[in-house]
């Protein structure tokens, strides 16, 4: 098992649609990047924390690779736009790769320069080490899967 942390916006979506993917086995969604400590999602709302709205898998990578959670990852959001997915906006919506070995970083920025030559504005995606991952509220926690919904505003 391995673990790889995302944040493509609003997590809800992010999550709905890892869990779809043989081989993922777990995602929970959270907060990391930023600077306050235990941050609440009332406090990652007001842009002012640092932290990105983020999904941390763990994965089986006899099933999935990290290279194709990456493909994932690239084509699930637009990684085009500072700040920014859909309707949501603050740096708490950023588009960014949070890795946790040199192996995840020299993929994730392999990816990102593969990625770059199928988008006409430059991707702004961040690519970062992996800090303390702090677990959202538990209501946050498959929160289209309790409401009955299938999809975010991907």
């Amino acid at each position: 098992m391995e673990k790889a942390t995302f944040a493509a916006g609003c997590f809800w979506g992010v999550e709905a649609s890892f869990r779809a993917l043989p081989g993922v086995l777990d995602a929970t969604v959270g907060y990391t990047g930023g600077q306050m400590p235990n941050p609440t999602y009332r406090d990652v709302c007001t842009d002012h924390t640092g932290h990105a709205e983020a999904l941390e898998v763990l994965f089986d990578p006899a099933k999935i690779s990290y290279d194709q959670l990456l493909d994932y990852f690239w084509q699930m959001h637009d990684p085009t736009t500072p700040n920014r997915q859909g309707p949501d906006f603050g740096s708490q919506y950023r588009s960014a790769i949070f890795f946790h070995t040199p192996e995840q970083e020299k993929s994730a920025r392999a990816s990102l320069e593969r990625w770059q030559k199928k988008f006409r504005q430059p991707i702004v995606t961040e690519i970062s080490p992996a800090t303390t991952f702090y677990r959202a509220e538990e209501y946050h926690q498959r929160y289209l899967e309790k409401k009955g919904l299938s999809s975010c505003h991907f």
